[in-house]
């Protein structure tokens, strides 16, 4: 890879339910700055960012007065497309990644191949949890809405799983935290791919 290489994105998007951007620098240190104002969801895109070693600038409003799943699920949208964004012609890259996060009484895995191909699997989260909300500002069943949104706008096949956990906030911050653990092995430079793209179709 060439170390002069750019690999940032910024996206902007507004809508009459939503206004959202974010900047990503996928060689960054984990310098986050998020307001989405959705608390949980600031806290969880924060840990996504500093897990993924990315540095990322989130700005999100919207109405909120109605539910929280409009404004989450389209910074979600626009993460995924700056992502995307940032990952250019993607040469050099480790291209797979996958990563175990326990977190207490939890433990999630997720496994991410930064293909091209927008695909998105999601299993293990307990069904008993799809009325909860957390933090009282956001609902557990967003957790489905945000990853698969995030894989298909940044063009990746992420699969993500709980193994087990009975608390949804360790639940929801394992799974966002294997992602970004997943992410971080994926897109990072791999040395002998240094000049070309890790496919045996020679583009991803």
């Amino acid at each position: 890879m060439n170390d002069a290489v750019s690999r940032t994105g910024r996206v902007e998007r507004t809508t009459k339910e939503s206004t959202v951007s974010v900047e990503l620098d996928l060689d960054g240190s984990g310098r986050v700055e998020v307001d989405t104002t959705v608390p949980f969801y600031d806290h969880m895109l924060h840990s996504l960012a500093t897990h993924a070693a990315f540095d990322m600038t989130v700005r999100a409003s919207g109405d909120i007065h109605i539910d929280a799943h409009h404004t989450v699920e389209d910074t979600a949208i626009v993460l995924g497309q700056a992502l995307r964004q940032a990952l250019g012609d993607k040469t050099g890259i480790r291209r797979f990644g996958d990563a175990w996060i326990p977190m207490d009484e939890t433990l999630a895995h997720a496994a991410v191949d930064v293909s091209g191909r927008p695909y998105c699997v999601l299993a293990g989260e307990p069904e008993q949890y799809n009325t909860f909300t957390v933090g009282n500002n956001y609902p557990f069943v967003l957790n489905r809405h945000v990853f698969e949104s995030l894989a298909f706008h940044a063009a990746i096949n992420l699969h993500a799983r709980v193994i087990h956990g009975r608390d949804p906030h360790h639940i929801t911050e394992a799974q966002y935290k294997a992602i970004a653990r997943a992410l971080r092995a994926a897109v990072e430079p791999d040395p002998r791919f240094a000049a070309t793209v890790p496919s045996t179709k020679g583009t991803l």
